[in-house]
């Protein structure tokens, strides 16, 4: 069984010391959604929201979210992203907004977490933009899709 890196000989929390490892590319894919009931749905596809573009502005908070990971994940260490996107993709017949984000870095740690953090962060903002409307919404699913680079090599989740 694999030992949890994130927790010393002595059983404390500490950061990972990446100083000896290698640079490399480093990719990371998260997804999630937010489930919504179809009013909700119709306003969002209508660009309707009184506050705005509720899509837009989730994007740029996902992309925001991930550059400031090492502030909210307290082991994290800070990362010079190479580049972050958060996409989007209406999904009438399971009322629900998918959401994918991706964070690749040339670095020695890789970019799950910043991935991940994308997700959850657009998917509050959606909430939070569209909350007025619909307090029912669900967020759900969010889960790391794959990943490429560094030591462990690459992974990709297996779906049934």
């Amino acid at each position: 069984m694999a030992n949890l890196t994130h927790i010393n000989d002595q059983g404390a929390a500490h950061m990972v010391d990446v100083g000896d490892k290698r640079e490399t590319q480093r990719v990371a894919v998260a997804s999630g959604r937010v489930l919504m009931s179809a009013e909700t749905l119709g306003l969002l596809r209508d660009n309707s929201f009184a506050k705005g573009d509720v899509l837009a502005v989730a994007r740029i908070a996902g992309i925001q979210a991930a550059k400031k990971c090492a502030d909210l994940i307290p082991l994290c260490h800070p990362l010079m992203l190479n580049a972050v996107e958060v996409s989007f993709e209406l999904d009438e017949a399971a009322g629900a907004v998918n959401i994918e984000g991706r964070c690749k870095v040339s670095g020695k740690t890789g970019v799950e977490m910043e991935a991940l953090t994308a997700v959850s962060v657009a998917a509050l903002t959606i909430y939070d933009m569209c909350k007025a409307v619909d307090k029912a919404m669900i967020i759900d699913s969010v889960c790391l899709q794959e990943k490429q680079g560094g030591k462990s090599g690459d992974w990709i989740r297996q779906h049934d």
